[in-house]
């Protein structure tokens, strides 16, 4: 089983997650923290939304806060967010070599959906999960153990494709075989990324057939 990851690694949308975060700070005249970003960057939205309740002493309610992310990331999702190169034609390429494919996210379902359905790849994956629905973050290798038995896949047969070096690392400390994908959010981390994945590609260019 082919599994995909959304943000940094199908779509360019990682930057634009740093731009609410920063537009929605902005509107209560406060300003990111790279311990502030550390840690949301790797978080599913609820417990994101509680952290940033907290951490910056708001009286805003999580659901109010998430909302609002909502808002300000829609039209992005609905209409301006590129997809990564090569990422279209290789996930065409997979569905037609007959490979199961799988999308596990922690972007919000409302936006995901936006965004497979703008570029038609909603049908091209067999399940879409979100971390959402299992309540765990992604660096935790119980989420993958989670997702690979709601998958029906032992994790030894799951390759998971993602950016993020956390997510790489947990997944491969769930038994799966992990694909980094550059993305310049984490271009600092890549000799990390490199060091925890069983093969790195700094594009999906790399995996076309010629």
């Amino acid at each position: 089983m082919y599994i995909f990851d959304l943000d940094g690694t199908i779509t360019d949308t990682n930057g634009l997650w740093a731009e609410v975060d920063r537009e929605f700070l902005a509107r209560r005249g406060l300003m990111n923290t790279p311990e502030y970003e550390r840690v949301v960057s790797c978080s599913i939205y609820p417990i994101a939304a509680q952290f940033t309740r907290e951490y910056y002493h708001l009286p805003d309610a999580p659901e109010d806060i998430m909302a609002e992310w909502d808002a300000l990331a829609d039209r992005h999702y609905r209409e301006l967010v590129p997809l990564k190169p090569g990422a279209e034609a290789f996930l065409r390429q997979c569905r037609a070599e007959g490979r199961p494919m799988s999308m596990f996210t922690a972007c919000r379902p409302s936006l995901c959906d936006a965004a497979l359905e703008r570029f038609g790849l909603r049908e091209l994956f067999d399940r879409v999960i979100y971390a959402e629905e299992i309540g765990l973050e992604k660096r935790n290798p119980q989420c993958f153990v989670e997702l690979s038995r709601r998958l029906g896949v032992p994790p030894e047969d799951c390759v998971l494709f993602d950016d993020s070096p956390d997510n790489c690392a947990t997944a491969a400390k769930a038994g799966m075989e992990a694909v980094g994908v550059y993305d310049a959010y984490y271009a600092a981390r890549q000799d990390e990324l490199r060091s925890v994945c069983h093969r790195y590609i700094r594009s999906f260019e790399e995996l076309l057939a010629k």
